[in-house]
């Protein structure tokens, strides 16, 4: 039996299998039929206790005693559908999954034998969670840790892939002493109408509004560009800047930056080179770390190797930086992907990095690349280390003309 991590994929050798999440507290558990752009086609492709068969995938009930499940018969599911995700989240209403540890696991559904388990990390106040993805990958079928939280519940899911979830009326307010005028509150976005046979109001009461995954803290302005991790998880945007600050301490400790990226045609491989160029105080080149020199800086940075395919949803390559350990030259870092065969960028879709705390696996900034030129290098961003002794983050998304990171040596020693 296989125990998995956020992103890590397995093949699977039997056609049916099932996915049962179990945890201290009562789950709903459902699954959900998605297209090759993310979507379910109908309402009818939400799989859960009020709906509990559509083609190829069952609901399994626990009766209470047992985990419930998702059930993939792979052979009935449709040609058109590319993945089952499987989703949870607590019965009792507002419950979050803080000090709740679920374990997923993947099964034989025919005689319950487990192929691997995965249990998500840090969680926190999420109230749903995307576990497990049963996908299909050039003609075969494999699983995929996912592990990805949700703050507005299994409804938050649902509207996300498509799903029309009925607002249910507001509950009468009751009497109270008259409290100060609040703030206005944004316009909340539309709602999709309601489908004809409506959904489980309890999944309709988190569902006000439907909102997307659970919110990183807000980037700053553009023009005042930096901000720190006092609010949590930040999202850049290009050439917005982030201090690896918390607390009002600098973050000294060991980090990943992870990269990631998938073909932007389905059913073709993608072989892309993550890197990290080194820098001293006058950007003179120090080292490279790549796939063929996996370690620099006396072991201060390293690099997990070749990725030739680029699939999966999860890190595609992880560079780890002891930024304690790094010697007192190293001023700049510059993380960069190549093409070496010569693929351009517009054949990638969704490239990103992202810095993790290597200690306790907590994702601190991402920076997701939103555009593509026809180029076979990128610089995606770079760690710079103040005269204070702290590191700033900053997203980059250059593209240059290089297939190896040696061609990214001068344009990145520009940049910083």
């Amino acid at each position: 039996m296989t125990a998995m991590t956020p992103g890590s994929n397995i093949p699977l050798s039997v056609a049916r299998v099932a996915v049962d999440v179990a945890a201290p507290v009562r789950l709903d558990v459902s699954g959900l039929l998605l297209t090759a752009d993310g979507k379910v086609r109908s309402d009818d492709d939400f799989i859960f206790y009020n709906q509990p068969s559509g083609p190829g995938v069952t609901y399994r009930s626990g009766g209470g005693t047992s985990p419930d499940a998702i059930v993939v018969d792979t052979a009935a599911v449709p040609a058109g559908i590319e993945k089952i995700v499987v989703t949870a989240s607590p019965d009792a209403a507002g419950q979050t999954f803080q000090g709740v540890e679920p374990t997923a696991t993947v099964r034989n559904a025919d005689d319950g034998g487990a192929i691997a388990t995965f249990t998500p990390p840090q969680l926190g106040g999420e109230t749903a969670l995307l576990v497990i993805e049963i996908y299909r990958r050039n003609g075969a079928w494999k699983a995929r840790a996912v592990g990805q939280g949700y703050a507005n519940g299994l409804a938050g899911i649902a509207t996300d892939f498509g799903v029309s979830v009925e607002e249910p009326a507001p509950a009468p307010a009751p009497v109270a002493a008259p409290a100060p005028p609040a703030a206005p509150a944004p316009a909340a976005p539309p709602v999709a109408p309601p489908p004809s046979a409506p959904l489980d109001p309890r999944i309709a009461h988190a569902a006000a509004p439907p909102a997307p995954p659970a919110p990183p803290a807000p980037a700053a302005p553009a023009a005042s560009g930096r901000i720190n991790l006092d609010k949590g998880r930040v999202n850049l945007q290009k050439n917005q800047t982030v201090s690896l600050v918390k607390g009002g301490r600098p973050l000294l400790s060991q980090v990943k930056m992870g990269l990631g990226w998938e073909p932007a045609f389905r059913g073709k491989d993608i072989d892309l080179d993550a890197s990290v160029i080194a820098y001293g105080p006058q950007r003179n080149h120090l080292e490279s770390c790549y796939f063929g020199k996996l370690s620099i800086l006396g072991g201060a940075v390293k690099h997990s190797g070749d990725n030739l395919t680029g699939e999966g949803a999860g890190d595609d390559e992880v560079i780890v930086v002891d930024l304690g350990r790094l010697p007192a030259e190293a001023t700049g870092l510059v993380f960069t992907v190549n093409s070496f065969t010569g693929q351009k960028f517009t054949e990638v879709a969704k490239a990103y990095c992202r810095l993790i705390d290597a200690a306790t696996g907590e994702e601190l900034v991402r920076f997701d690349l939103t555009g593509a030129e026809p180029q076979t290098g990128v610089m995606m961003a770079k760690l710079i280390k103040q005269f204070s002794g702290e590191w700033e983050m900053t997203a980059m998304g250059e593209f240059v003309k290089s297939r190896t990171v040696r061609g990214m040596v001068k344009p990145a020693a520009k940049s910083l």
